[in-house]
Order: structure tokens, then sequence, then C-alpha cells
């Protein structure tokens, strides 16, 4: 009974705060039903009639962000007026992602289009709330369609794989994918590179995963759950945009997006590192992370 106990206890404190977070997330997709019923809602969810529920479900979750880990947003002034690519590191979990596309809503009133995971449609009782927030499929036409209506559309090249494979190293892991690329040369629009800093102390997954790898290339789904939640203290940091520029091919529009890696973009490789080295610990360090909620010197 003692080992029953230790180890149900164990499992709790490993998994207690991602679990409220997928709780919170349908908590607040019952709420927008509701809020649709009463109100007898019909508009496209995109439109401006759920602003109104968006800046309810923002304030909750900057709320959060702000409680649990002192979240900052940093560089909005590098986002352009008009519709632009963001592109940024996923960790285990993208709570940080969430964190920012609240804050961005509630300082400037704009609703960035996130490009999801196949599996993430798959998932129950959400469609109404990825609709409200700007969730689409990462199809060429989609994207292109919301960046000539005049979106930001963001995107995370890694993905799922990025989350489950990745670790403290902040190890990108693109493979191939230049998708995002293309896209934005062909709609001219420029590439904004963003970064959380501390995200993998935040939320980690396990370390054995020769055959959650193989398992997750088979089916395309996250096979093993993230767990931590440790209130670390998260950045995100907003990149200066990469230009449209038509003469540059995709591979070198690529290229031009890993050489910032992390935080802005950059031309020189040792630029980019000064800049890792000052925001980020590598390998991350979680007792690190944790002390930075209090270091008043990085306010």
């Amino acid at each position: 009974v003692i080992i029953a106990s230790l180890t149900i206890s164990a499992i709790l404190v490993f998994f207690i705060v991602p679990l409220t977070i997928v709780f919170f997330i349908y908590l607040t997709n019952i709420s927008l039903v509701i809020y649709q019923r009463n109100c007898e809602l019909e508009a496209d969810p995109l439109s401006n009639v759920w602003d109104r529920a968006r800046k309810t479900i923002a304030s909750f979750w900057d709320i959060y962000a702000r409680i649990w880990h002192g979240y900052e947003l940093h560089g909005v002034e590098n986002l352009p007026e008009g519709p632009g690519i963001l592109v940024y590191y996923h960790g285990a979990i993208p709570i940080d992602y969430l964190y920012f596309l609240s804050r961005l809503f509630l300082w400037k009133k704009r609703l960035c289009l996130s490009v999801a995971d196949h599996f993430v449609f798959r998932l129950p009782g959400l469609k109404l709330l990825l609709g409200v927030t700007g969730v689409i499929p990462g199809t060429r036409e989609e994207c292109l369609v919301a960046l000539k209506n005049g979106y930001l559309v963001s995107i995370s090249p890694g993905g799922v794989r990025e989350a489950l494979f990745s670790d403290e190293s902040y190890q990108l892991m693109w493979g191939n994918r230049k998708g995002f690329a293309q896209v934005a040369l062909d709609a001219k629009v420029p590439i904004i590179p963003m970064y959380t800093q501390n995200v993998r102390e935040g939320y980690r997954t396990f370390k054995e995963r020769r055959f959650f790898r193989r398992l997750y290339e088979s089916t395309r789904l996250p096979p093993i759950p993230p767990y931590g939640g440790l209130p670390v203290k998260f950045r995100t940091y907003i990149g200066k945009p990469i230009p449209y520029d038509p003469n540059t091919t995709t591979e070198e529009l690529v290229e031009k997006v890993c050489k910032g890696k992390f935080l802005f973009s950059f031309q020189t490789k040792t630029a980019v590192q000064a800049l890792i080295r000052k925001h980020q610990t590598l390998p991350g360090n979680i007792w690190k992370a944790l002390l930075e909620r209090f270091d008043k010197r990085r306010k």
C-alpha cells in the first residue's frame, strides 16, 4: 500500500500541471460553447463577433502566465503591421506559445493564426476553440489565404517531433521541412523568428526515446506525455524580421532562420551565440531557470 501510494504520488507530481493545463483548455472550449448558445452566434469563428470571448480567454491565460511563469514578452515591435510568418521552437508543451497568443491579442488586438499538426484536429471536443483561436491545417493553400487576408501565421517546423525528442540542448529538429520558406516567398512576406527562454526547463519528455521515436514515426501520434510544470521563468523573444527578397532561394531563407536559431535572426553565428549565452543556459538548467523568477536584475 505504501509503495502504491508513493508511486501514485510521484505520478501526480510529474503530471499534475500538464493535466491541469489540459483541463483548463477543455474548460475554455466548454465556456465558448455556452457563450455561443447563449448569444446565438453563428458567425465565422475568425470574425470580430468573437473578440469579446477571445479577450476573456486571453485574459485568463495571461493571468495564469504571470502567476505561474512570470511570463514576459519582448520584441513585439519587430512584428510587421501586415502579414508575416512567425517561426518558433516547439517546447514539450507549447504553453509558452499560448501565452504569446494571449498577450499579443491583449496588447495589439491581433489574431495570429497557428499551423497545427493533423493529430490536433482529431482531438475530441475542441473544434470551436480551435476555430476561435485561429488554429489551421498546415496546407500551403490555407497559409497563403491567411497571409493574403493580412494575418500573421505561425509555424514550428519541428512540430511534434521537436516537442517529443528535442531536449535541454534546444536542438532544432526541422529535418527537410522548407515549406514555410516557400510560402513566405510565394506570399512575399517576412519571416520572424521567435523563441521562449527556459521552455524545456518548464516541461520535458522522457529520455528513453528510441522505441517511442519509432512508434511516432510509424503512427504520427505522440506516444509519450510530457511531464513537469515547474514555475520557471518564461521570456518570449521575437526577433528582427527577415524581409522578403525576390532573389533569395528557399534554401537560403531556411538557412537564415536556422542561423537565428532561438532568439533574433542575425547574419553572423557569433552574434547569435552571444545572444544565446545571454538569454539561455545551454544545456538548460532547471535550478537556474527557477532562480531567474527572482532575479530582479533581469527585469
